[in-house]
């Protein structure tokens, strides 16, 4: 089998010279929600104040707000004018809830129309639609993925949404992302472990060793067809696992640039040692752990599937072939048994996910990820590229 252009290793090595098809939010809805005739849809997006900038689509006056504007220009306009008779689609409000400040964090109910009413999430949009699409400032995947078990819609999550992420990442053909995940996930699926080791610059390596159990490697690959509730999370392109247990050693690079080694034990971190930065970073940290451990529980560990440029937003870039990714906090939208309510804190309930990438930790290199599975041993990935096996596997 010939491999698709997109996967030569020249367009690999410089993912930014792939070439997509420009964007089309028909093509995205008919792809990912068929079928759509006869759908009622609505979009949502965050403010720290929904109704004052939710009226009168006030917020459009504000450069502040540049993801709610790809919301109303790339979505609620082009639904008003074609896309929704185009796909036999009726709705296409637009409302704003409060910005949670929390990736995954449950939403208050409370929601905001362009006339400035206020509404309820449970009575009058999950109830009433038949897609949603939140497109918001923080994910909202969770508390999302709970609703539309509860309520019965479908939906799609797109946060920190910009121009690379549209022209790239939602330009894709989704029933092709679905089949590169799911030759990876085949490829992955059952694996009794996985050990990855992180290079440091001073030569030091550290290994993290994480327990799966033989379970089923589940995928994000964007599709949410029939009428069952699902929601998708896009961009797109993952396979992942919800570990069982972990143990060793992988480094953290911190929001202000800080460089920690974090200690896993029993699935949990910790602790965090400064390898260089402030140490009044890896205190705080610390202090969290100690103060609620749920916070350093791992529920998560994902391998991007799509050949993608970077976006400079996780939610892409988490995505990309080569990477991997670990997540702390809760994980019951992936499967897994970290339910909000076992967290000292609401606001500690989040799902925050660790990503491994070239662009996002140069300071430190995956120099190889390894399964085992059974008698089978495979190396996934090395230096931040996809193996001969994960290449050999996306060909059948």
């Amino acid at each position: 089998m010939l491999l698709p252009d997109y996967l030569h290793e020249d367009v690999m090595l410089n993912p930014e010279t792939r070439k997509f098809p420009e964007f089309s939010v028909v093509k995205l809805m008919n792809t990912v929600f068929e079928p759509t005739q006869g759908c009622k849809v609505c979009i949502l997006t965050d403010f720290d104040e929904p109704q004052k900038w939710m009226k009168g689509f006030a917020f459009l006056e504000n450069e502040e707000f540049s993801v709610q504007r790809k919301a109303y220009e790339e979505f609620y306009e082009a639904f008003k004018n074609g896309a929704m008779e185009e796909l036999g689609m009726t709705g296409g409000e637009m409302y704003a809830y409060y910005c949670t400040h929390g990736s995954n964090l449950d939403l208050r109910d409370e929601v905001f129309d362009v006339e400035g009413n206020q509404l309820s999430l449970d009575k009058d949009i999950y109830s009433n639609y038949d897609i949603v699409l939140c497109i918001s400032t923080w994910s909202a995947t969770a508390p999302l993925t709970a609703k539309c078990k509860e309520f019965g819609f479908r939906g799609a999550t797109m946060h920190g949404m910009n121009d690379v992420i549209l022209s790239s990442g939602l330009a894709v053909d989704y029933n092709e992302v679905s089949a590169d995940a799911e030759k990876i996930r085949l490829a992955m699926t059952k694996a009794d472990s996985i050990e990855i080791d992180f290079t440091l610059e001073d030569g030091r390596v550290l290994t993290a060793w994480l327990g799966l159990g033989q379970q089923e490697a589940q995928k994000s690959h964007g599709l949410c067809k029939g009428k069952t509730p699902d929601v998708a999370n896009l961009p797109a392109g993952e396979i992942y696992y919800v570990p069982e247990d972990a143990n060793g050693e992988f480094p953290m690079k911190y929001e202000d640039g800080t460089l920690g080694v974090l200690t896993v034990k029993d699935r949990n971190i910790i602790k965090s040692t400064l390898i260089e930065g402030d140490q009044a970073t890896i205190d705080a940290h610390n202090e969290r752990l100690k103060d609620d451990p749920m916070t350093g529980t791992l529920g998560e560990l994902g391998f991007g599937t799509q050949v993608l440029p970077v976006s400079g937003q996780d939610i892409q870039d988490e995505k990309v072939l080569g990477t991997c990714h670990l997540a702390t906090g809760r994980d019951d939208h992936l499967g897994g048994d970290i339910v909000p309510e076992m967290f000292k804190k609401h606001e500690n309930s989040t799902h925050d996910d660790i990503l491994f990438a070239p662009h996002k930790t140069p300071n430190f290199d995956i120099s190889e990820v390894r399964m085992k599975r059974g008698d089978q041993e495979e190396v996934i990935i090395q230096h931040f590229r996809p193996s001969a096996y994960i290449m050999n596997a996306l060909t059948k």
